[in-house]
């Protein structure tokens, strides 16, 4: 049963139903037929585009998980189109869930207005400071914070245009798709740059600046950002290769994140394998950061530094390291075992995937990126100095400047 059958289905259902509103409302078809008819015409005019995408994505799924030949079996008779009609509208039910779920919604707009508050002080403070701008890590600090806050912009820009109901085509979401993912991965590979950077400060320091001198960061720095458009590149074909050949395509689509999860990603085999591969990748590279903090853990302990006056400074430091890599881990190991109880399922469960993907995608892995500069630059002495100063009334940072002796 393709798409365009089971949309001229529905509209005709929507126009063929009677006065009588609560014997329809007893069926699923009847409640979505209601649900229709209680929008005006000029809201359906509104809403017209945003709507057909939205059921010709959910009509692409119904299609590509089974429910369509199961639900076709099940229909025999002479009223099989009714049936395989309320079936499918059983499962748009299932589909749309409850208004609660707004609130997540609103979690990519706090995280960016999180973010929005402390990073640009930052990374003024690094570009207008001369000694900070020469030192690897504080440029890796800011191309890490600068990455992380463009990702929640553009995420939150993303939600509200979902939430206001714009449509996008197939290569604009892609361009979208790829932005997103791009700048993610610059935030990961600028934390690996950094284990690499005060690996070779704890564990050569006599050859420190022969090994990465400030010339080599600018490099270090294009390097991050082309492999960081490149990685994600292969899952955004696969997906602009799922639009082309799909049973019925799209000319317009909501480029959400959480849909695109659970509506292409769950049934499509190319999309679950290019998914799959990107984000074992991503979870490769953060265990390998873990384990460059694991071995300066230990390289610290051997020569003393957690002993003495230093050590309840060297605990937070690694307490914030191995904090911020638990929050970045989650995400990706979260969608990795739904990827693949996904795959695994006939039936997928769509409401439970939907649920999944929308705490994923506007929670999970928003939440690393809102904290990040609140975890470094309170952590970094001449960072912090500069945010206290900021954030701290002008009458208290005097009262706490002159100390008068009596």
């Amino acid at each position: 049963m393709r798409i365009r059958v089971q949309i001229l289905r529905l509209t005709s259902s929507a126009q063929d139903v009677s006065t009588d509103t609560a014997e329809a409302a007893a069926t699923a078809q009847g409640r979505l037929v209601m649900m229709m008819m209680m929008m005006s015409s000029s809201t359906l005019e509104d809403a017209g585009d945003f709507f057909m995408s939205l059921l010709c994505a959910f009509g692409n799924w119904y299609n590509g998980s089974g429910f369509a030949e199961e639900h076709s079996r099940l229909s025999e008779g002479p009223n099989a189109s009714q049936i395989q009609v309320e079936l499918f509208a059983r499962q748009w039910s299932v589909f749309l869930l409850p208004p609660t779920t707004r609130l997540l919604q609103v979690c990519p707009i706090l995280g960016f207005l999180a973010a929005c508050l402390v990073t640009p002080l930052i990374l003024s403070r690094i570009l207008m400071d001369t000694e900070l701008r020469q030192q690897t890590r504080f440029l890796l600090l800011a191309n890490a914070l600068l990455s992380d806050l463009l990702f929640l912009s553009v995420y939150m820009l993303l939600t509200c245009l979902n939430v206001g109901g714009v449509v996008m085509s197939d290569y604009a979401c892609a361009a979208v798709l790829l932005l997103l993912g791009a700048l993610y991965m610059a935030g990961i590979l600028s934390t690996k740059a950094m284990v690499l950077d005060t690996s070779l400060a704890v564990l050569a320091p006599l050859r420190y600046l022969a090994l990465w001198p400030p010339s080599r960061t600018r490099g270090a720095l294009a390097a991050i950002w082309l492999a960081s458009v490149l990685f994600p590149a292969a899952a955004v074909g696969t997906f602009l290769w799922y639009y082309a050949t799909a049973a019925a395509h799209c000319s317009l689509h909501i480029c959400s994140l959480p849909l695109v999860l659970v509506l292409a990603v769950s049934h499509s085999w190319p999309l679950q394998v290019s998914t799959l591969l990107t984000v074992t990748g991503i979870l490769v590279l953060l265990l390998l950061v873990l384990s460059g903090y694991l071995v300066l853990c230990w390289q610290t302990r051997q020569a003393g530094v957690w002993r003495g006056e230093r050590s309840s400074r060297a605990r937070g430091t690694f307490l914030i390291h191995y904090l911020h890599l638990f929050l970045s881990f989650c995400p990706m190991l979260v969608l990795a075992i739904e990827l693949l109880l996904t795959s695994r399922q006939r039936r997928p469960d769509l409401r439970a995937s939907l649920w999944v993907s929308l705490v994923v995608c506007n929670v999970l892995l928003v939440l690393p990126k809102a904290l990040a500069p609140y975890l470094y630059g309170l952590r970094y002495r001449d960072l912090s100095t500069a945010l206290v100063a900021v954030f701290t009334p002008a009458k208290r940072r005097t009262s706490s400047a002159v100390s008068p002796e009596t």
